[in-house]
Protein backbone atom coordinates (compact mmCIF):
# COMPACT_ATOMS: atom_id res chain seq x y z
CA UNK A 1 0.00 0.00 0.00
CA UNK A 2 1.27 3.57 -1.08
CA UNK A 3 1.08 5.82 1.86
CA UNK A 4 0.54 9.72 1.34
CA UNK A 5 3.82 11.82 2.59
CA UNK A 6 3.01 12.87 5.82
CA UNK A 7 3.82 16.27 8.08
CA UNK A 8 7.02 16.18 9.07
CA UNK A 9 6.67 18.60 12.01
CA UNK A 10 3.79 16.55 12.86
CA UNK A 11 5.64 13.39 13.23
CA UNK A 12 8.25 15.68 15.27
CA UNK A 13 5.67 16.83 18.01
CA UNK A 14 4.56 12.98 18.25
CA UNK A 15 7.85 11.86 18.95
CA UNK A 16 7.56 14.90 21.51
CA UNK A 17 4.50 14.28 22.97
CA UNK A 18 4.36 13.48 26.91
CA UNK A 19 1.61 10.57 26.37
CA UNK A 20 4.37 8.76 24.21
CA UNK A 21 5.53 5.13 25.53
CA UNK A 22 8.29 5.46 27.34
CA UNK A 23 11.14 2.92 27.60
CA UNK A 24 9.97 1.46 30.71
CA UNK A 25 6.79 0.29 28.81
CA UNK A 26 8.46 -1.80 26.53
CA UNK A 27 10.69 -3.17 29.32
CA UNK A 28 7.05 -4.08 31.21
CA UNK A 29 5.78 -5.01 28.15
CA UNK A 30 7.67 -6.79 25.48
CA UNK A 31 10.64 -8.16 27.79
CA UNK A 32 10.25 -10.16 31.01
CA UNK A 33 12.48 -10.54 33.85
CA UNK A 34 14.46 -7.63 33.14
CA UNK A 35 16.74 -6.75 36.47
CA UNK A 36 18.19 -3.38 36.43
CA UNK A 37 22.14 -2.79 36.60
CA UNK A 38 23.42 0.40 37.63
CA UNK A 39 27.08 2.51 37.83
CA UNK A 40 29.40 3.41 35.55
CA UNK A 41 31.99 1.71 37.96
CA UNK A 42 34.12 5.21 37.48
CA UNK A 43 31.89 7.92 38.87
CA UNK A 44 28.19 7.45 39.46
CA UNK A 45 24.57 6.07 37.98
CA UNK A 46 22.69 7.57 35.38
CA UNK A 47 19.20 6.70 35.51
CA UNK A 48 18.59 8.11 31.66
CA UNK A 49 19.86 5.33 30.37
CA UNK A 50 17.79 2.49 32.35
CA UNK A 51 19.68 -0.83 31.81
CA UNK A 52 20.20 -4.90 32.25
CA UNK A 53 19.76 -7.78 31.15
CA UNK A 54 16.21 -9.46 30.11
CA UNK A 55 14.41 -12.02 28.58
CA UNK A 56 12.69 -12.17 25.41
CA UNK A 57 10.90 -14.77 24.77
CA UNK A 58 13.40 -17.79 25.24
CA UNK A 59 15.82 -14.99 24.43
CA UNK A 60 18.38 -13.69 26.77
CA UNK A 61 18.63 -9.94 26.09
CA UNK A 62 21.45 -7.17 27.38
CA UNK A 63 18.85 -4.33 27.10
CA UNK A 64 20.21 -0.57 26.83
CA UNK A 65 17.38 2.12 27.25
CA UNK A 66 17.19 5.57 26.86
CA UNK A 67 14.72 7.07 29.57
CA UNK A 68 13.08 10.29 29.31
CA UNK A 69 10.86 9.53 32.44
CA UNK A 70 7.07 9.17 32.89
CA UNK A 71 6.12 11.52 35.00
CA UNK A 72 7.54 14.72 34.96
CA UNK A 73 9.69 14.52 38.25
CA UNK A 74 10.99 11.58 36.68
CA UNK A 75 11.82 13.51 33.41
CA UNK A 76 13.59 16.19 35.52
CA UNK A 77 15.63 13.36 36.85
CA UNK A 78 16.71 11.64 33.76
CA UNK A 79 16.86 15.04 32.41
CA UNK A 80 14.43 14.37 30.14
CA UNK A 81 16.36 11.26 28.40
CA UNK A 82 19.61 13.41 27.67
CA UNK A 83 22.20 11.19 29.10
CA UNK A 84 25.26 12.11 30.76
CA UNK A 85 28.50 9.99 30.30
CA UNK A 86 28.44 7.53 33.23
CA UNK A 87 25.04 6.28 31.31
CA UNK A 88 27.67 6.28 28.50
CA UNK A 89 29.93 4.44 30.07
CA UNK A 90 27.16 1.96 31.82
CA UNK A 91 26.02 1.36 28.93
CA UNK A 92 29.87 0.29 27.41
CA UNK A 93 30.09 -1.89 30.85
CA UNK A 94 26.91 -3.85 29.87
CA UNK A 95 28.06 -4.22 26.25
CA UNK A 96 31.53 -5.70 27.36
CA UNK A 97 28.96 -8.36 29.93
CA UNK A 98 27.09 -9.32 26.82
CA UNK A 99 30.04 -9.31 24.37
CA UNK A 100 31.26 -12.08 27.13
CA UNK A 101 28.19 -14.31 27.67
CA UNK A 102 27.40 -13.86 23.87
CA UNK A 103 24.21 -12.27 24.49
CA UNK A 104 22.67 -10.22 22.08
CA UNK A 105 21.86 -6.49 22.71
CA UNK A 106 19.31 -4.52 22.16
CA UNK A 107 19.23 -0.54 22.50
CA UNK A 108 16.04 1.70 22.70
CA UNK A 109 16.96 5.05 21.38
CA UNK A 110 14.94 8.54 22.99
CA UNK A 111 16.58 11.40 23.29
CA UNK A 112 17.02 14.94 22.04
CA UNK A 113 20.37 15.35 22.32
CA UNK A 114 23.53 13.86 25.35
CA UNK A 115 23.39 16.24 28.07
CA UNK A 116 25.29 19.04 27.19
CA UNK A 117 25.86 20.94 30.87
CA UNK A 118 29.48 21.79 31.62
CA UNK A 119 29.28 18.96 34.57
CA UNK A 120 28.99 16.82 31.77
CA UNK A 121 31.91 18.00 29.64
CA UNK A 122 34.08 17.95 32.44
CA UNK A 123 33.06 14.21 33.22
CA UNK A 124 33.78 13.80 29.82
CA UNK A 125 30.99 13.63 27.53
CA UNK A 126 32.65 13.61 23.88
CA UNK A 127 35.12 10.50 25.07
CA UNK A 128 32.19 8.61 26.35
CA UNK A 129 30.10 9.04 23.22
CA UNK A 130 33.51 8.19 21.14
CA UNK A 131 34.13 5.04 23.04
CA UNK A 132 30.66 3.56 22.67
CA UNK A 133 30.28 4.32 18.68
CA UNK A 134 33.86 2.69 18.74
CA UNK A 135 33.13 -0.40 20.94
CA UNK A 136 29.79 -0.66 19.39
CA UNK A 137 31.49 -1.17 15.89
CA UNK A 138 33.78 -3.99 17.01
CA UNK A 139 31.38 -5.41 19.11
CA UNK A 140 31.17 -9.24 19.18
CA UNK A 141 27.55 -10.42 19.78
CA UNK A 142 24.57 -8.86 17.71
CA UNK A 143 22.73 -5.63 18.05
CA UNK A 144 19.74 -3.92 17.34
CA UNK A 145 18.45 -0.96 17.75
CA UNK A 146 15.27 0.77 18.10
CA UNK A 147 14.70 4.81 17.66
CA UNK A 148 10.93 5.33 20.11
CA UNK A 149 10.66 8.53 19.52
CA UNK A 150 13.42 11.14 19.68
CA UNK A 151 16.88 10.02 17.99
CA UNK A 152 18.21 13.19 18.19
CA UNK A 153 22.04 13.76 17.41
CA UNK A 154 25.49 11.67 18.68
CA UNK A 155 23.26 11.27 22.06
CA UNK A 156 21.09 9.07 19.70
CA UNK A 157 23.86 7.29 17.74
CA UNK A 158 26.07 6.25 20.93
CA UNK A 159 23.48 3.55 20.99
CA UNK A 160 22.32 3.14 17.09
CA UNK A 161 25.86 1.74 15.69
CA UNK A 162 24.31 -1.70 15.42
CA UNK A 163 23.72 -4.54 13.14
CA UNK A 164 19.77 -3.16 12.57
CA UNK A 165 18.11 -0.15 12.94
CA UNK A 166 14.61 0.77 13.42
CA UNK A 167 12.24 3.25 13.71
CA UNK A 168 8.91 3.67 15.10
CA UNK A 169 6.99 4.85 12.41
CA UNK A 170 5.77 8.38 14.87
CA UNK A 171 9.80 8.76 15.75
CA UNK A 172 12.47 10.92 14.60
CA UNK A 173 16.48 10.39 14.15
CA UNK A 174 18.53 13.59 12.93
CA UNK A 175 21.87 15.33 13.24
CA UNK A 176 20.19 17.95 15.21
CA UNK A 177 16.18 19.23 16.05
CA UNK A 178 14.55 21.09 13.28
CA UNK A 179 14.84 24.18 15.69
CA UNK A 180 18.48 23.83 16.02
CA UNK A 181 18.70 23.55 12.08
CA UNK A 182 16.53 26.72 11.07
CA UNK A 183 18.94 28.26 13.80
CA UNK A 184 22.02 27.47 11.93
CA UNK A 185 20.43 27.87 8.52
CA UNK A 186 17.65 30.15 8.50
CA UNK A 187 18.95 32.69 11.82
CA UNK A 188 14.87 32.15 12.56
CA UNK A 189 13.93 29.24 15.39
CA UNK A 190 10.21 30.02 13.72
CA UNK A 191 10.69 28.34 10.44
CA UNK A 192 11.27 25.27 12.20
CA UNK A 193 8.88 23.69 10.82
CA UNK A 194 10.10 24.41 6.82
CA UNK A 195 13.17 23.31 8.50
CA UNK A 196 11.73 19.64 9.46
CA UNK A 197 10.72 19.40 6.09
CA UNK A 198 14.22 20.14 4.51
CA UNK A 199 15.95 17.36 7.00
CA UNK A 200 14.23 14.14 5.89
CA UNK A 201 13.29 13.57 9.26
CA UNK A 202 10.42 11.02 8.66
CA UNK A 203 10.61 7.68 8.86
CA UNK A 204 10.03 6.94 5.74
CA UNK A 205 12.62 9.05 4.15
CA UNK A 206 15.16 7.66 6.80
CA UNK A 207 14.21 3.81 5.28
CA UNK A 208 14.26 5.12 1.67
CA UNK A 209 17.87 6.48 2.23
CA UNK A 210 18.78 2.92 4.31
CA UNK A 211 19.40 4.71 7.59
CA UNK A 212 16.99 2.52 9.07
CA UNK A 213 16.31 -1.27 7.70
CA UNK A 214 12.62 -0.61 8.67
CA UNK A 215 9.86 1.22 10.33
CA UNK A 216 7.93 -0.20 13.72
CA UNK A 217 4.15 0.03 13.00
CA UNK A 218 2.31 2.34 16.04
CA UNK A 219 -1.23 4.14 15.49
CA UNK A 220 -1.18 7.19 13.53
CA UNK A 221 -2.10 9.79 16.55
CA UNK A 222 0.51 8.07 18.65
CA UNK A 223 1.41 5.03 19.97
CA UNK A 224 0.10 5.68 23.61
CA UNK A 225 -3.61 5.44 21.54
CA UNK A 226 -2.95 1.36 20.85
CA UNK A 227 0.22 0.23 23.13
CA UNK A 228 -0.73 -3.52 22.21
CA UNK A 229 -0.15 -2.39 18.39
CA UNK A 230 3.21 -1.07 18.97
CA UNK A 231 4.28 -3.68 21.37
CA UNK A 232 3.63 -6.95 18.98
CA UNK A 233 5.13 -5.17 16.18
CA UNK A 234 8.25 -4.50 17.97
CA UNK A 235 8.56 -7.74 19.64
CA UNK A 236 7.86 -9.57 15.74
CA UNK A 237 10.75 -8.01 14.27
CA UNK A 238 13.08 -8.07 16.94
CA UNK A 239 12.56 -11.92 17.50
CA UNK A 240 12.92 -12.70 13.59
CA UNK A 241 16.13 -10.43 13.30
CA UNK A 242 17.12 -12.07 16.37
CA UNK A 243 16.83 -15.62 14.29
CA UNK A 244 18.61 -14.09 11.78
CA UNK A 245 21.41 -12.58 13.51
CA UNK A 246 22.85 -15.36 15.83
CA UNK A 247 23.24 -17.95 12.87
CA UNK A 248 25.50 -15.60 11.64
CA UNK A 249 29.41 -15.67 12.95
CA UNK A 250 31.44 -12.97 14.42
CA UNK A 251 33.22 -12.20 11.72
CA UNK A 252 30.40 -11.50 9.79
CA UNK A 253 28.53 -9.65 12.06
CA UNK A 254 31.41 -7.02 12.41
CA UNK A 255 32.10 -7.27 8.58
CA UNK A 256 28.27 -6.65 7.67
CA UNK A 257 27.88 -4.15 10.73
CA UNK A 258 30.94 -2.04 8.77
CA UNK A 259 29.86 -2.12 5.66
CA UNK A 260 26.42 -1.03 6.63
CA UNK A 261 27.78 2.48 7.66
CA UNK A 262 30.35 2.41 5.26
CA UNK A 263 27.41 2.68 2.84
CA UNK A 264 25.76 5.82 4.01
Amino acid sequence: MTEQKRDPWKIVELSRDKRRLTARDYIENVFSSFYELHGDRLYGDDPAILCGPAWLEDNPVMLLTQNRGRTEEEAQLCRYGMSAPEGYRKALRLMAQAEKFHIPVICLIDTPGAFSGIEAEYRGQGSAIAHSLKNMAHLETPVISIVIGQGGSGGALALAVADHVYILRNATYSILSPEGFANILYKDVSRKEEAARQMHITPEELLQLGVVEGIIDEDDDGNWNDPERTYRSMKEILLRDLNILTRKTTDELISDRRKRFRSF
